[in-house]
């Protein structure tokens, strides 16, 4: 790895860039790996973690499997999770990039799976025996509103409760826009990491609204620490990152405080603060680990598939899967056979989605997007020959007769 270190007699000067040669690092597979974990654990806090909703399992989990709803009670900090990874991946998959590119590569990223997911969750909300008698059928103008993936700032309601965090994701996506816009350097990252942090934590204590929707102060923190580690991976480690890293977690874990009162709503029974807090470290220390190399010689091939399914089986899991644990419980199956069948029934589903509708269409929304004919033009377009006919020459007198 390189020492990119600034020298004293430079302050502040940028790392640069190793060459090729020096710098090829293996595909970071354990990063998708993570994002499996990740997905897994959203899946069973819905499943096995929250109890406010008997009607799925006929009973509350924590009846049920006491042992399992006790440790899924906290799979929600899967989404914590999720956060960090995507700061250092979208780093990564962005350095370089036009805001073109940054862009299409955003918007085939998650509308395809997305646009999909919503059709089969809404047939199954509208139209199957649904698992939770409160749950409110959609319209059409609700369903529509979804499909923009706005539904949030628009007041409406969402397809499937599980959505709330792509709104999370757009408005980091948003922010970090600002930067592609300039182009990613080190230093650039950095300042623009450092000021949305403080943004964050005085956005928190102020009453200005539109601050605090844009600068997440609940969430910040882990996008941050997630690019932040993009850069040691990509120039090396320096006591300037690792602090930043550091000071990432002192505020996260801050911040668990208002998470987990959000979460013990679901769950029915005080959180831990202490156990979020575990997690939360280690979920810092395993993503700066791979950011370092210490996760390189993990190279499985299956990990590269078991990544790209963590979206759809986010997307398809809450609603599609309460359905299913309803149905296969009413013919009388136990609780672990239930749990296992309907695992492997959305794992199933979340690879035929991705396989045969979201690689497709992101394909096509590719071709779509790179189009010229969408490039904004640096200057107005000439003038069709069509418009001449609005010239004020071309315009009949007043009163004149027309034909």
């Amino acid at each position: 790895m390189s020492k990119p270190i600034p020298s004293p007699r430079t302050p502040g000067a940028e790392p640069q860039r190793p060459p090729a040669s020096a710098s090829r690092r293996p595909r970071l597979r354990a990063l998708d790996g993570l994002r499996l974990v990740a997905a897994l654990m959203v899946v069973a806090f819905h499943w096995t973690g929250v109890n406010r909703y008997p009607t799925v399992w006929l009973g509350t989990p924590e009846k049920l499997m006491p042992g399992l709803q006790q440790v899924s009670a906290y799979g929600f900090l899967g989404v914590q999770l999720f956060f960090l990874i995507s700061g250092f991946v979208i780093c990564m998959s962005c350095w370089g990039r036009t805001p073109r590119q940054y862009f299409t590569s955003r918007v085939v990223r998650l509308f395809p799976a997305y646009w999909v997911a919503i059709l089969l969750t809404g047939l199954v909300v509208n139209y199957a025996a649904t698992a939770r008698p409160t749950r409110a059928h959609l319209n059409m103008t609700d369903f529509l509103s979804n499909m923009t993936m706005l539904q949030q700032p628009l007041g409406v309601a969402e397809v499937d409760p599980v959505y709330w965090t792509l709104w999370v994701e757009l408005r980091f996506y948003l922010l970090f826009a600002f930067v592609v816009v300039f182009g990613l350097t080190y230093r650039r990252v950095l300042g623009f990491c450092g000021i949305w942090m403080i943004l964050s934590v005085v956005g928190r204590g102020s009453d200005n609204k539109l601050l605090e929707l844009f600068v997440m102060p609940e969430y910040a923190p882990y996008f941050i620490a997630g690019v932040v580690m993009y850069l040691i991976y990509r120039f090396g480690a320096n006591w300037l990152l690792l602090g930043s890293v550091g000071f990432s977690f002192l505020v996260a874990q801050h911040q668990l405080l208002g998470t987990g009162a959000s979460f013990k709503y679901g769950v029915m029974h005080p959180l831990d603060w202490g156990v979020m807090t575990v997690f939360c470290l280690f979920a810092f220390g395993v993503v700066l680990a791979a950011a370092m190399g210490a996760l390189d010689r993990i190279q499985w091939k299956w990990l590269t598939t078991a990544g790209a399914l963590t979206y759809p089986v986010y997307l398809l899991h809450q609603e599609i899967g309460f359905a299913l644990i309803r149905w296969i419980r009413l013919q009388g199956a136990g609780v672990w056979p239930t749990l296992a069948a309907a695992l492997g029934a959305v794992l199933l589903l979340s690879w035929l989605v991705h396989r045969y509708a979201e690689r497709p269409l992101s394909a096509l929304m590719r071709r779509m997007l790179d189009a010229p004919g969408l490039a904004l033009p640096k200057s107005d377009p000439p003038v069709r020959s069509r418009a001449a006919t609005t010239e004020p020459s071309a315009v009949p007198a007043e009163g004149a007769a027309t034909r």
